[in-house]
């Protein structure tokens, strides 16, 4: 297989707001007027990052539909131009989720396509990071979320890499614990008070989920999986409840995302649904979590939203 390293090069954009008043400041010998850079973000840039070229394929687990791998393929034409790559991190067996999750690619033709199990199998190096930022298209295995994270925080250049390749074009997908990484908040399935693992939250309660920092490459909402399939609208609506700024969005099994410039569509066989916390806050009783006008939306393949 060959690999081959591109040079991009990025123009940087910067928003500007005009000063609400001049100051003028005269010196000695020259004067020269200031105006203040702003920081603030555009709602569509609260979901994304600036000056990112690529796109999202969040998957919420289950089987693959050949429709979604299909659009992935097209949508990159990784099977004309390019290379894919595997991250396995997430998965028990590194050989095993390898497997799978090259042939349905294979199966449609894509033959540039393999493996790495960066700090498992693979040693984390200057051929294999670039390979990772060089890629069409990156497809993350489903497993552990936590034990991909962990694999990222021993070598926080994979993330690196993982983000430039997303500025440059690059399709970055995920499955099931790959699809959980992509937010910044992201859910670990654990709870603090019931410690014993269940697939499904039974209470709406204070301090009781359990999060973490996942890669950060959709801003402003935190990703669940297996959502229908799972009963996972408790854990969810407990996130928007203990991050009221955040979007919840609960992915079903055998379907997806595909989010680019601010803009979902949704992908596959089954349906997305999206919580906002409208009143910003949340209420307590005791260890009850309580809260009002929290939105609920529900959309079916071919759906688009903007995030």
């Amino acid at each position: 297989m060959k690999l081959f390293k591109n040079s991009v090069t990025r123009n940087p954009v910067v928003n500007f707001r005009s000063c609400s008043s001049v100051v003028i400041v005269l010196f000695l010998l020259t004067g020269l007027f200031g105006c203040n850079v702003s920081a603030e973000k555009s709602e569509s840039e609260r979901y994304t990052q600036n000056n990112v070229n690529g796109s999202l394929m969040i998957i919420g687990g289950g089987s693959r539909p050949e429709s979604m791998l299909r659009r992935m393929i097209e949508d990159t034409e990784v099977d004309e131009l390019g290379y894919a790559i595997v991250l396995t991190m997430a998965g028990g067996n590194p050989d095993t989720s390898g497997y799978y999750g090259e042939r349905q690619f294979r199966e449609l033709g894509v033959d540039n396509i393999r493996s790495y199990d960066f700090g498992r199998k693979d040693a984390v190096t200057g051929t294999g990071l670039d390979s990772l930022r060089n890629a069409k298209l990156v497809y993350i295995t489903g497993g552990s979320q936590s034990r991909f994270m962990d694999a990222v925080k021993a070598s926080p250049e994979i993330a690196g890499a993982l983000k430039a390749g997303y500025e440059n074009g690059a399709m970055i997908s995920g499955t099931s614990a790959g699809a959980a990484i992509m937010s910044k908040i992201m859910i670990t399935g654990d709870q603090n008070n019931y410690p014993d693992y269940t697939s499904t939250f039974y209470h709406l309660e204070k301090d009781n989920i359990v999060t973490t920092e996942g890669l950060g490459l959709i801003e402003g909402v935190i990703v669940d999986q297996h959502f229908l399939k799972r009963a996972r609208n408790n854990r969810l609506l407990t996130a928007v409840m203990e991050f009221p700024d955040y979007t919840g969005i609960g992915i079903d099994e055998s379907t997806a995302i595909l989010v680019k410039n601010g803009r979902a569509e949704v992908v596959g066989d089954a349906q997305v649904l999206v919580y906002k916390n409208g009143s910003g806050s949340t209420r307590h009783f005791q260890k009850k979590l309580g809260a009002n006008n929290i939105r609920l939306d529900i959309y079916l393949p071919g759906d688009q939203f903007e995030l």
